[in-house]
């Protein structure tokens, strides 16, 4: 009896390890669904209205359309990199719009979290606290932070989804017209579906100082929708992509520098009455140095 004891225990660990990288390998394949190209859909409207303000005003329902290409640029064991780029304009002359980039790591334990006033707190998770996890970090167009966190993917009644609710900065639909509010607290689902895949979000608009409770001045409810379409559709896309990626590349690197110091991290709003992104989507600007220099002047 005592010498079937290890066995049976090696078999349960055994079992269990298959089971666990068959999760992982099921979650990895989600992912990767919100690949390709896709017709999407972005509805934002405000639901509710909290202001003490009397003079307050929501912001309108916005309803955008557009074409979308999501490809990955990473494919690991730990982690899938996909990068998006909107195609808008003349089908026969499309324009490319570098759009956001969103990292899929496992069981990640760095974070930046945001803090509002365009800085991020670094934190440190336990292993137990991300244990079979993925983090979904998303970034801006010029490849700085937006916001992150972590959650597990979920497979019950023919549904796939993730979610995690997280600080974030204004999204730029709001911050060019809304100074009332420093902190957007995103409540974050991606389901994968027949058509494709939706991003679903229940948010929350925040006021945050320093030594005060955070105030809830309004909620807001937004449903992005991708729907699958024919791959040649986005070629222009692919064919952009092509051409820069290489720059691309050497900006993630530089950035990641920046987060492997693992400290608090505050940018500037403007370097020479200019924001970030106008330096880094110019097509002059393709050097290595170039780029460092001007991230490093962002960086305070």
């Amino acid at each position: 009896m005592k010498r079937f004891i290890p066995v049976l225990s090696l078999v349960v660990a055994l079992n269990f390890g298959a089971q666990a990288q068959q999760k992982k390998t099921q979650d990895q394949e989600a992912i990767k669904e919100m690949c390709g190209c896709f017709e999407v859909t972005f509805n934002f409207t405000e639901t509710f209205n909290y202001s003490q303000d009397s003079l307050y005003r929501p912001s309108e329902t916005k309803i955008a359309k557009g074409l979308e290409y999501a490809v990955a640029i990473e494919d690991e064991a730990n982690k899938i990199s996909i990068q998006h780029l909107l195609q808008v304009g003349r089908p026969d002359q499309p324009m490319i719009v570098k759009h956001w980039r969103q990292d899929w790591l496992f069981q990640n334990q760095d974070f930046y979290m945001y803090n509002g006033d365009n800085n991020w707190t670094y934190e440190k998770k336990s292993k137990d606290e991300v244990k079979g996890q993925w983090t979904q970090k998303v970034f801006q167009v010029d490849d700085s932070p937006r916001y992150e966190g972590s959650g597990t993917w979920v497979f019950v009644d023919g549904k796939k989804y993730w979610e995690n609710t997280t600080t974030a900065p204004l999204p730029r639909r709001e911050y060019t017209k809304r100074s009332d509010y420093n902190i957007t607290l995103r409540g974050n689902r991606h389901e994968i579906t027949n058509f494709g895949w939706v991003h679903d979000q229940d948010n929350e608009k925040v006021v945050r100082k320093a030594g005060a409770e955070d105030i809830i001045i309004a909620k807001e409810k937004g449903f992005n929708t991708y729907k699958r379409v024919d791959e040649s559709r986005c070629q222009a896309s692919k064919d952009w992509w092509k051409d820069q990626q290489n720059k691309w590349k050497l900006v993630r690197a530089k950035w990641n520098k920046v987060y492997q110091k693992q400290q608090d991290l505050t940018l500037e709003e403007k370097v020479d009455h200019k924001v970030l992104f106008k330096y880094l989507l110019d097509e002059e600007m393709t050097s290595e140095k170039e780029i460092n220099s001007i991230i490093d002047a962002f960086v305070k």
